[in-house]
């Protein structure tokens, strides 16, 4: 190739970067696969924008290892997260059960090791939640996990694949709580987990604690009372070089800090999955009735 050609080649890919946007331009908000993931991924979204910045999304990546390692690259600016879940699957870190203890860790290390912020908590905790039908717990008296033992044997148990694997999962509370179920549990995807209960297939499940199945099918959540699962808050984290080129991001996200209940989040992932309502307008009534 002539050296002329080489030049009018090497001035046409510049020409041609040139027309690509500038790194930084748009905001990118990512978001985990599930409907929870989703709605605060479009909280955060929305947020941003309504501070007058520009917001691509970026959904449904395929769990945290694949998010955080999305915003190490760059790929993503910012998502929400869970303490416990980065304190044990992406920082590897001993289980902690003190909320406090476990936020303050996981914000000096993101800071530290990945530059990356970690916000004040949106408000609620998305734990582990061991859920029966409502009317099986009135009858047995059954209101806390520690009065469960008694009754355990004559009761089938469903657990989701990932907590039927994590260090804080399905044998850890069986040895913390001396649950010895009826059988062999049934592992299930989630979205099968309450089917199967209401359909009398199993009598116990291992849900999450903002679960919208919970209040709209009459489900009892059994109280945690020997505090054997870790906190869980829900938080976004962001990375520090995108909160300083866009300051009105921060703001934004600050804003959200305590703005969420554990109740509401049931009620906006059982608008999306019970009523099959569109997560971007759920949330956008959710910011209209909370002054947002």
């Amino acid at each position: 190739m002539s050296r002329a050609v080489c030049a009018f080649v090497l001035l046409l890919l510049v020409g041609l970067s040139a027309c690509d946007p500038p790194h930084g331009s748009r905001i990118v908000i990512g978001a985990k696969n599930f409907t929870e993931q989703v709605l605060l991924g479009e909280l955060l979204a929305q947020q941003i924008e309504a501070a007058g910045e520009p917001v691509d999304r970026r959904f449904y990546l395929a769990g945290s290892y694949i998010a955080h390692q999305a915003l190490l690259s760059g790929r993503i600016d910012a998502y929400a997260e869970y303490t416990g879940t980065a304190l044990t699957q992406i920082l590897k870190q001993p289980l902690d059960h003190d909320s406090q203890r476990v936020f303050a860790t996981v914000k000096r290390i993101y800071e530290e090791k990945y530059n990356v912020r970690v916000l004040p908590s949106l408000g609620f905790e998305d734990t582990f939640a061991i859920v029966m039908r409502g009317d099986d717990a009135q009858r047995m008296h059954l209101l806390k996990l520690g009065e469960l033992a008694p009754h355990a044997a004559k009761l089938r148990l469903g657990v989701g694949y990932e907590f039927e694997e994590r260090p804080d999962g399905l044998r850890g509370m069986e040895s913390a709580y001396g649950l010895h179920f009826a059988g062999t549990p049934r592992v299930m995807d989630l979205g099968l987990l309450y089917r199967a209960l209401e359909n009398h297939q199993v009598d116990v499940v291992s849900g999450n604690s903002t679960d919208g199945a919970i209040a709209a099918l009459g489900l009892k959540m059994l109280v945690d009372d020997r505090h054997y699962f870790p906190p869980y808050q829900a938080v976004a984290v962001a990375r520090e070089d995108t909160l300083r080129a866009h300051p009105k991001m921060l703001a934004a996200l600050t804003k959200l800090a305590g703005r969420v209940s554990e109740e509401q989040m049931q009620g906006m992932n059982h608008e999306v999955e019970g009523e099959h309502r569109d997560p971007a307008e759920v949330v956008r009534a959710f910011r209209l009735r909370n002054g947002l």
